[in-house]
């Protein structure tokens, strides 16, 4: 059984799906698709940057579904790539509006509508340098949530944003709070790492951006999927248009529950993960999670040809 899986913010880089661009005339047209529905040139800033631009969240957000998509069509149409017969799709926070466009459940200019509105809602909900998230690592995700109820940070908020990976927890909130766990973890000796973020994501301070984007999304035709995604929000299959709405406003203030989707996906016979789109950040959550897994990361033609060779086994 094998499971298709798209990334999220982080694995942003200026230069990304350049071979494929310059390759193949479809993502060209994916590419230019995309700068017409936003009325701006995101394919430039895709591959050319600058990085700062490239950075901002209400840019971030559309660019990696343009890639991860792009990506996604050249295996099928120019690859004869087939996934009829795969078990899931499943997206790390905005990677899952990827796996809902590639399992023909949302339109392609919807998605890139929704998630640079996204990206302006999660930015306007928290004044700049009022949040802060950090990486958590070596760690059961209880003992951090034991560790977050026991500890001093009054009525600020401090939750955990994304269970990555076995030993990989995010934690988000409050600037102040972020630092006095930092402290702690730090007497603990238990290593954490700032994140280059511009917002706490994934944490209850979203819920502005929530209702900001539940009318958006509403108002968005969604087709039932044509293959079950897990969701984020509850690790679980979806195949329901409906439901599937209402957990993707629910997802913009949850924890990412990524580890768990791992898990679930391999208690249902799946071995074969193939990460769809830029950086190898989601196969590395994957090895660190499912022992004996097996990973690829589909960045080059090369990436896609090694793909092809393994299907034929």
């Amino acid at each position: 059984m094998s499971s298709l899986l798209f990334p999220g913010q982080g694995s942003q880089l200026v230069g990304m799906g350049l071979e494929f661009y310059k390759n193949f005339k479809i993502v060209k047209n994916i590419f230019s698709q995309a700068d017409e529905k936003l009325k701006y040139p995101i394919s430039k800033i895709i591959l050319d940057g600058p990085e700062d631009k490239l950075q901002l969240t209400e840019n971030t957000q559309p660019a990696i579904l343009v890639v991860s998509y792009s990506i996604f069509t050249v295996l099928k149409k120019e690859f004869d790539f087939d996934f009829s017969s795969f078990k899931y799709f499943a997206g790390h926070s905005l990677g899952e509006y990827s796996a809902l466009v590639c399992a023909n459940s949302l339109n392609f200019d919807d998605a890139l509508f929704l998630l640079n509105e996204r990206g302006k809602a999660m930015q306007a909900a928290v004044p700049v340098g009022m949040g802060s998230m950090i990486a958590v690592l070596g760690i059961e995700t209880n003992d951090i949530i034991k560790i977050i109820s026991e500890a001093d940070i009054g009525k600020g908020v401090c939750e955990i944003a994304n269970d990555n990976a076995v030993g990989q927890v995010i934690v988000s909130g409050n600037k102040d709070c972020i630092q006095v766990l930092q402290t702690i973890f730090k007497s603990k000796k238990i290593k954490t790492i700032p994140l280059k973020v511009s917002a706490p994501f994934h944490c209850s301070l979203m819920k502005p951006a929530a209702i900001e984007m539940e009318t958006k999304i509403n108002s968005t035709k969604f087709n039932d999927p044509s293959i079950s995604i897990i969701n984020n929000v509850t690790a679980k299959p979806e195949k329901n248009a409906d439901a599937i709405k209402a957990l993707l406003i629910e997802q913009i203030y949850s924890t990412v529950k990524w580890r768990e989707t791992l898990i679930k996906m391999s208690d249902d016979k799946v071995s074969k993960f193939i990460e769809i789109g830029p950086g190898k950040a989601l196969s590395g959550m994957v090895k660190r999670t499912i022992k004996n897994a097996n990973c690829f990361s589909i960045n080059s033609i090369a990436d896609i040809k090694n793909l092809k060779d393994e299907f034929k086994k």
